[in-house]
């Protein structure tokens, strides 16, 4: 017989029972958490208050922040939430806001590595013309590009899980992804899947294909510069370069684990795989990846500042 009965609550079963150690997690969530909020913070309100760093590279990699803010807001205080609490319920609306908070943070990521590798490659293909075609229009639209496209294609992604009736309501993640949701469905699913598909494939092809242009074109002019040359094209795509890796390994993680059948593994372990590896990635993908330009440009800033003020105590 046909289970008639639709679900509108589900139930996170990841957790498990981990009896004592929810305290350690939810310290180590709590801590990466607030790394992460402290971090970009600190790092956008340095690129706002330094005039220096008001060039389109620097307002990209802000961008990046931004999004970090946003991704991590979606995603630490509900998981420091169930960590804690003795429930692991969670409505269908509260899931898919957090499906759409976190789908549109990984997309406008993703895009917005791709926009800072083209900002490379006209930078380093064609500098004598870079700011003739980076006008502050197109830096505008750079930025603003990524958020329409990832709010406009998961809005229609969403907007389709929640027309579906659900005959199961154990989602065996720590955090609602929507495979996991739309597999719980017991009404047609063919238009979550083509759109699923149409979207993943058009994010592909308008965003890595381009990078890996950028960076093979950038590969070839380096080949035939100078030393100065190959070694400022170095300092500048090494942090865009590593973090497209770092949130591409991320991503396939959170696929893989996404599509594994995780059930037989014990509560514990599979707590630890889904806290550790979502967290430590993200924050990994916060931290690591704009360190190179961290380092580079805080010490440019400290230099500066210092300078200005030996050169005024000198005039004094």
């Amino acid at each position: 017989m046909e289970n008639s009965t639709h679900f509108k609550v589900f139930r996170l079963a990841a957790y498990g029972d981990i009896g004592q150690l929810k305290y350690f997690y939810f310290a180590v969530v709590t801590v990466l958490y607030f790394v992460i909020i402290l971090a970009n913070s600190f790092l956008i309100g340095v690129i706002c208050i330094e005039r220096s760093l008001h060039e389109p590279m620097y307002l990209f990699i802000c961008a990046l922040f931004v999004n970090q803010l946003y991704g991590s807001t979606g995603l630490f205080p509900a998981l420091m939430f169930y960590l804690l609490s003795d429930t692991r319920d969670i409505s269908l609306l509260y899931c898919c806001l957090q499906i759409y908070v976190l789908y549109t943070y990984s997309l406008t990521e993703f895009s917005n590595l791709a926009v800072m590798s083209y900002d490379r490659y006209i930078a380093i293909c064609y500098p004598l013309e870079y700011n003739n075609i980076m006008t502050p229009k197109i830096i505008c639209g750079l930025i603003l590009l990524p958020w329409v496209y990832s709010f406009f294609i998961n809005a229609i992604i969403i907007s389709l899980t929640l027309r579906l009736q659900f005959c199961g309501n154990v989602l065996d993640r720590v955090y609602c992804d929507n495979y996991s949701v739309v597999m719980l469905a017991c009404s047609n699913t063919i238009l979550n899947n083509i759109s699923g598909l149409a979207g993943a494939l058009l994010t592909f092809s308008c965003t890595t294909f381009p990078t890996i242009y950028s960076y093979v074109r950038i590969l070839q002019i380096c080949l035939k510069s100078s030393k100065e040359t190959k070694q400022k094209a170095f300092n500048t795509c090494t942090p865009h370069i590593a973090s497209l890796l770092n949130f591409f390994f991320g991503c396939l993680f959170v696929i893989v684990q996404g599509r594994y059948d995780a059930a037989h593994l014990p509560p514990i372990l599979r707590t630890i795989l889904f806290v550790y590896f979502l967290e430590s990635q993200k924050a990994f993908n916060t931290c690591a990846p704009h360190l190179i330009s961290f380092i580079n440009f805080s010490a440019a800033t400290l230099f500066s500042l210092i300078y200005n003020r030996h050169n005024t105590a000198t005039r004094e």
